[in-house]
Formats: C-alpha cells, sequence, structure tokens
C-alpha cells in the first residue's frame, strides 16, 4: 500500500513538472509582449521580465490532480471542487491584477470570496477548537486565509522564492498523506503542485527568465493554505504552524514594523527580511539557500511533532521552530561585514 502510495504520488510529480515546464515554454513569448514586470525601486529585478508562469504552474496543478482524483475515485470530492473552483476564481482575479491592477479594497473582497468558498463549504464536523462556536472558528479561519494568501503574494518577491517555500511544504504534506494524516485528495494535490513548480524552477532561478506573477503567487497560497487547513482540522495543529513559520514570520512582523512606522502597509516596498538580506550583502542563491535549509528543518520538525501525541512536545517543536526562524530572520536583518562571503 505504502509502495502504491509513493509510486502515484511520484507519477504525479513527475507528470506535473513536464506539464507545467511545457506550459511555461509555450506561454512565455506571449507574456513578454502582454506581461512585462518594469523593474522600480522596490523591485528585485534589474531589467523587464515577463510574469505569468503561474498559468502553466496552477493549470499544471488542477489538471494532474484533478484527473488522477476522477480516475482513482477517491473519496470526499465535495471540498476539492470547491478548492479547484476557488483556486481558478482567484487566479483570474491575480491575471487581471497583472495584466491591469486592481484596487485594495476589490481585490481584498474577491481573494476573500475564494477563501470563504472553501472555508464554508466545509462539512461542520471539521474543526480545530471545538469549544468555539462553529460561526466563530470558521470567520477566524476566513481572516487566516485570507491573510495567508496574501503573504505568499507579499513574499515572492525574489528569484526562486516560492519554490524554496512551498516544495518543502508540498513534500511535507505528501508524507503526511502516507501517514494518514491528511486525506487522499489532499495529498494529490500537494504532489501534483510540488511538481508543478519544480517544472518553473528552470525559469525562476536567478538570473530568472520568468515570474510567477499574481496569477500564481495567489492561487499557489490558496491552495497550500487549504493543505494546512487540512493538517489543522485532523489536529496537527503544530504541524499546520511549524509547516508555513518562516513565510508567517516574515511578513507578519514587517507588517507590523510598517504600521508601528505609520507607513502604507498595502503598498508595494522593501522591508521583508529576504529583501533586507540582498540589501545587506547576501546573493539571492544565499537568500533562497538559507530559506530552503530552513523548510526543510520546520518540515522535520512538524512531522516529528505528529509522532508524538503530547502538548509538551508539540510546544517544544513549535519553540525550536519559533528559535530557527528568528535565527534566520536576525541573519538577513545583519549586514555582511565587507569581503565574508553572503551564502
Amino acid at each position: 500500500m505504502a509502495n502504491s502510495q509513493f509510486l502515484l504520488s511520484l507519477g504525479v510529480a513527475v507528470l506535473s513538472a513536464l506539464l507545467s515546464m511545457l506550459a511555461i515554454k509555450a506561454i512565455r513569448p506571449l507574456m513578454l509582449r502582454h506581461a512585462l514586470a518594469q523593474p522600480n525601486a522596490r523591485s528585485s529585478h534589474r531589467v523587464p521580465t515577463p510574469q505569468g508562469a503561474g498559468i502553466a504552474v496552477i493549470a499544471a496543478t488542477l489538471v494532474v490532480a484533478g484527473t488522477v482524483i476522477v480516475l482513482t475515485g477517491m473519496t470526499g470530492m465535495q471540498i476539492p471542487v470547491t478548492v479547484f473552483g476557488a483556486t481558478l476564481f482567484i487566479a483570474i482575479v491575480g491575471l487581471v491584477d497583472d495584466v491591469h491592477s486592481i484596487s485594495v479594497l476589490p481585490r481584498l473582497l474577491l481573494q476573500g470570496a475564494a477563501v470563504a468558498a472553501i472555508v464554508f463549504s466545509a462539512p461542520d464536523e471539521l474543526r480545530i477548537t471545538p469549544w468555539l462556536p462553529l460561526s466563530i472558528e470558521r470567520a477566524a479561519i476566513l481572516l487566516a486565509g485570507l491573510w495567508f494568501v496574501n503573504l505568499v503574494n507579499f513574499m515572492d518577491g525574489l528569484d526562486l522564492m516560492t519554490a524554496a517555500e512551498a516544495v518543502p511544504i508540498s513534500v511535507a504534506i505528501v508524507l503526511f498523506g502516507w501517514l494518514g494524516d491528511v486525506p487522499p485528495p489532499v495529498t494529490i494535490v500537494a504532489a501534483a503542485l510540488c511538481g508543478a513548480l519544480f517544472g518553473f524552477v528552470p525559469f525562476n532561478r536567478p538570473v530568472a527568465k520568468i515570474f510567477l506573477g499574481d496569477v500564481g503567487s495567489l492561487p499557489i497560497g490558496l491552495l497550500l493554505g487549504w493543505c494546512l487547513l487540512e493538517l489543522a482540522w485532523q489536529q496537527k495543529f503544530a504541524a499546520a504552524l511549524l509547516l508555513p513559520l518562516y513565510y508567517l514570520a516574515d511578513a507578519t512582523l514587517t507588517l507590523f514594523r510598517r504600521i508601528a512606522r505609520h507607513e502604507p502597509f498595502w503598498a508595494a516596498h522593501r522591508s521583508h527580511y529576504y529583501q533586507r538580506a540582498t540589501d545587506n550583502g547576501f546573493t539571492v542563491w544565499g537568500v533562497v539557500g538559507h530559506v530552503f535549509l530552513l523548510n526543510l528543518f520546520l518540515a522535520s520538525l512538524a512531522i516529528a511533532s505528529t509522532r508524538h501525541q503530547s502538548t509538551s512536545a508539540a510546544i517544544l517543536y513549535v519553540v525550536a521552530g519559533a528559535a530557527a526562524v528568528f535565527l534566520v530572520l536576525y541573519r538577513f536583518s545583519s549586514k555582511r561585514p565587507r569581503g565574508t562571503s553572503s551564502a
């Protein structure tokens, strides 16, 4: 059984990677003509670069995962169908925003509608905190989901950054699927997303030939958020917190710092820790290398937390993860001495 799960997940990832790679090659000339991201003072790139590779990444993920889920007759189809529909919707919102900028409030409302479709279509028995009224819990999940979708978008500002974050998370979700901690459709979607991102990597490695764009980062955030929510619904809350902890910390601390300084926190900026790292002497490879290795460590802690069924152990793993994240953020925010390696 375990061997068949491994082969199925591997096949899904490989097929999704090939489809994503071929689709990116096909659409890149079109994006060069119609979706160029122009560099500005807040950008990490220096030359006009096409965006929109997210079209290929999301298409490959949904086509491969959807086909496999249907052909294998996996149970629990209601939520995946809703997730796929919400993902397509938020991808369209992102594509429109890439081509013709949408103002903040309509953009948030549209994103909130996609998150709400997933949250409020879930069966009532799926609970994280049974002692809270269902309406309050679902409202809290909606707000958290909206923030997560946006923070993934905010953090997609450096070559390979999203891959360095999402690949370890999706691989961990696949492992949780093999361990029986998330439903099979979640495992398949995570494997497909992982593969699609691998197909994107050759085009996004420094110096990037194409970016994801909002059409990619927003739905990737939605899919990852759903996978983490499914993990939390299985009472694996420490694991669901540990996996995205670097993104949560960098984006949330940056938001609070900008609010405290009375800055327009909704506007584009270069205040994230990973952006400050490049300003402080780190190379792009150095930054994404730190993030990738940190996420591998966080994933190992997340998996370990599900094998020890005690509150004290879960707290210990979360504290260890938080300490590792703090060390990386501190390193990113510190200037590199002249003449030292920035890797």
